[in-house]
């Protein structure tokens, strides 16, 4: 079983930027793909990214290209997005995730999820 633990959220202005991390235990990531959803209120959780296994094959939302960016560190068992350019929009509950059974990571394939970081953007 993978346990995930994010960080890096919170209060910034459009804009701005911030970087979320999140951190494997008990397990690790690899091989499995990783990536990251949100859920803003009153809406459903929607992908917002995702990377292989092996690193080389990136996915996201039409809403986040250019300004986000997902890598991931299998060394130290951990998944970042690195958020730009932040609008509004993007105030939501970020949730990282992970896949044992697929090689994209998907909603309906994401067995392992973390707790969620409140990321807030101001207009």
């Amino acid at each position: 079983q993978v346990q995930l633990a994010e960080s890096g959220g919170g209060l910034v202005q459009a804009g701005d930027s911030l970087r979320l991390s999140c951190v494997a235990s008990g397990r690790t990531f690899s091989p499995n793909p990783v990536g990251w959803f949100r859920q803003a209120p009153g809406k459903e959780r929607e992908f917002v990214a995702s990377i292989s296994r092996s690193g080389g094959v990136t996915y996201y939302a039409d809403s986040v290209k250019g300004r986000f960016t997902v890598s991931r560190d299998d060394a130290k068992n951990t998944v970042f997005l690195q958020m730009n350019s932040l609008k509004p929009e993007d105030t939501a509950v970020y949730y990282c995730a992970s896949s044992s059974t697929s090689t994209r990571l998907k909603e309906g394939n994401a067995g392992y999820w973390g707790q969620g970081t409140q990321v807030t953007v101001s207009s």
